[in-house]
C-alpha cells in the first residue's frame, strides 16, 4: 500500500530526530547516506501518487466529443449583384376610350409575348433592392367598333422601376420572397387600325412616359456559392396608352398591364453561402 506524501514526510522528520538523540559523530556519516536514500524514496512516492491522479482524472473526461449541430437555415449575407431575366406575359387592358362622340369600342383584349430584363442590386440580410431595366415585346390590341376585331394596334414598352424585395428565409438553399417596385415606363403604340373610331389615317404613332408599378414573388434557389436562380411571378403595371391622332382624335388605351411568369439569374459578387 502506498502511503500519502505527507505522512512519509513527517516519518522521515521523525526518524531523523531519534538518530541525533541516540547516534554519535562515528555515525553521521551512514546517517547522512540513509537520509539521502530517504528522500529519494519519498519522491519516488510523491511521483506515483501524482501520476494515479492524473490518470484518474483523464479517465473521469469523456474521449469522443459529439460534433456541432448543423444549422438548419442559411445565414445570409450582404452585397452587390447582377442580375438578368427572361419571361412570358398575358397581357390585360380595362377597356379603351375613343374620341369625343365616336362609340367606344367592346371585346377588348392585349395579347401575350416575351419580355426580358436586367439590373443591378444590392443585398442587405434579408432585405434586397435593385434597378431593373424591361423590355416588353409589342402587346397586340383588339376592339370591336362597328365589327367584330374591327379595331387594333400595338404596344411595346421599356420599363425602369426600382424595387424592394423582403426574403423569407432559407431552406434547402431554397429562398421564397416577396416584393415591390415602382418607376416609369416608355410606351409606343404603332398600327393602329379602326373602321369605326379615330385615328383614321394610317401609319399614326405615339410615345409616352407613363407612371408604373409592379408588385412580385418568387423562390431563388442557390446552384452555387454567388450564383442563385429565380423562378417568380410579377404584375407589371404601365398605366394608359394613347393612339397617334388625326384631326377627329385618337384612341385611348386605359391601363394596360401584364401577368408575367419569369426565370432569372442572380451572380453576387459576396458568396452567398449555403447548406451542403
Amino acid at each position: 500500500m502506498v502511503k500519502p506524501p505527507f505522512t512519509c514526510l513527517r516519518q522521515f522528520r521523525a526518524d531523523e530526530a531519534g538518530h541525533d538523540r541516540h547516534g554519535g559523530r562515528a555515525g553521521s556519516e551512514g546517517r547522512g547516506v540513509m537520509r539521502w536514500l530517504k528522500l529519494f524514496a519519498i519522491v519516488g512516492v510523491v511521483g506515483q501518487a501524482t501520476v494515479a491522479m492524473n490518470t484518474a482524472m483523464a479517465a473521469d473526461m469523456p474521449q469522443n466529443l459529439p460534433p456541432p449541430p448543423k444549422p438548419a437555415l442559411i445565414v445570409p449575407n450582404g452585397g452587390w449583384y447582377v442580375r438578368g431575366d427572361l419571361g412570358y406575359y398575358w397581357g390585360h387592358i380595362d377597356g379603351a376610350q375613343s374620341a369625343p362622340g365616336f362609340p367606344n369600342p367592346t371585346g377588348n383584349s392585349l395579347g401575350n409575348g416575351f419580355t426580358g430584363g436586367a439590373g443591378v442590386g444590392y443585398k442587405s440580410d434579408w432585405i434586397r433592392t435593385d434597378l431593373t431595366v424591361d423590355y416588353t415585346a409589342p402587346m397586340k390590341y383588339k376592339g370591336s367598333v362597328l365589327s367584330s376585331g374591327d379595331t387594333s394596334a400595338k404596344v411595346s414598352a421599356v420599363t425602369a422601376l426600382f424595387n424592394g424585395y423582403l426574403d423569407l428565409g432559407t431552406w434547402y438553399r431554397a429562398t421564397p420572397y416577396i416584393g415591390a417596385g415602382a418607376g416609369v415606363s416608355y410606351l409606343r403604340t404603332t398600327d393602329y387600325v379602326s373602321t369605326g373610331a379615330p385615328p383614321f389615317t394610317s401609319g399614326t404613332s405615339n410615345t409616352q412616359w407613363r407612371f408604373a408599378w409592379a408588385v412580385m414573388g418568387g423562390v431563388a434557389y442557390a446552384v452555387a456559392p454567388n450564383l442563385m436562380v429565380d423562378l417568380g411571378y410579377r404584375y407589371l403595371n404601365f398605366g394608359d396608352a394613347t393612339t397617334g391622332s388625326d384631326a377627329f382624335g385618337a384612341m385611348t388605351l386605359k391601363t394596360l398591364a401584364a401577368h408575367e411568369l419569369r426565370v432569372g439569374v442572380r451572380w453576387s459578387f459576396d458568396d452567398f453561402p449555403y447548406v451542403r
